[in-house]
């Protein structure tokens, strides 16, 4: 019979506080083989007591209770690395890749956690830097690969509730769109990008817009502001973006939206998919 690998990644806002809310329950019920963590805000101590039993790789971010991103998995991790980039990239708590053993294949699952960004400063030339040196390292990571986590970008207009009201935002600015139209446009294509310019598709798959189609969202993060939550106010910005090869195995996806605001253990919901070996 067929196994199932079931990954899920979830920018947590704090593992610490994610536990105390109530993250443990959800994770003892999802049975989740895999897990990518996001903004952990921790050492790895605290992943230790948050994830008892786990096995975990981390990479912490230099500023106490800043980024921070971690891989769980239930069965042992040989291999992992976190460097991005030349060696001159802010990524430090930002970028960590495992690979994984299934039945003789080799997984590599990534965890990022991509700068939120403000147009016209020097956070958001960091994070298009960062953004270049994931698109350089996408052509490395192997036939089945996926890159999850919170990437801080809503790709397309359905991706993004109030779009009009932020095309001039970051998180929405076709630069970064831009991107995103490189990494999914069909491998070595010229691609005609939002922004513009063109440039070379990749040829990865967003796995949550493949199985959802083109229909709004399903969003995965909301603003504590107003009642974005209540009103579905919300952003696509959490991703599994896979290589063709794996996302050829995906067998089910969901965003996994709190019932209601005040049982919300982040301002992100988590993004699962199952993997069919």
């Amino acid at each position: 019979m067929p196994r199932t690998l079931r990954i899920a990644s979830v920018n947590v806002n704090g593992i610490r506080a994610a536990t105390r809310n109530g993250m443990s329950s959800w994770l003892e019920a999802a049975d989740v083989d895999v897990l990518s963590l996001q903004e952990v805000r921790a050492e790895a101590t605290h992943l230790v007591e948050a994830l008892p039993g786990w096995h975990i790789v981390n990479d912490e971010a230099l500023a106490k209770g800043r980024a921070g991103v971690a891989i769980a998995a239930r069965a042992p991790i040989d291999i992992w690395r976190v460097d991005l980039g030349d060696g001159t990239l802010d990524s430090r708590g930002r970028w960590v890749e495992a690979d994984i053993d299934v039945d003789g294949e080799r997984v590599t699952v990534v965890s990022a956690y991509v700068f939120t960004g403000e147009d016209g400063t020097e956070k958001q030339l960091a994070k298009y830097a960062f953004l270049d040196a994931m698109e350089a390292r996408m052509q490395h990571l192997g036939e089945l690969a996926l890159i999850t986590g919170d990437l801080n970008v809503g790709h397309r207009e359905l991706d993004i509730r109030n779009w009009r009201g932020n095309v001039k935002k970051a998180g929405f600015l076709p630069r970064e769109r831009a991107y995103f139209d490189r990494f999914l446009g069909p491998a070595g294509s010229d691609i005609a990008c939002v922004d513009g310019t063109t440039g070379i598709g990749l040829g990865w798959v967003d796995v949550g817009r493949r199985w959802a189609g083109d229909v709004p969202g399903p969003y995965s993060w909301w603003s504590n502001r107003g009642k974005a939550f209540d009103t579905d106010t919300g952003w696509r910005i959490d991703y599994h973006l896979a290589t063709p090869a794996l996302a050829e195995r995906v067998v089910d996806y969901r965003v996994v939206r709190a019932p209601s605001w005040n049982t919300r253990w982040s301002d992100h919901a988590p993004v699962v998919a199952d993997y069919a070996f």
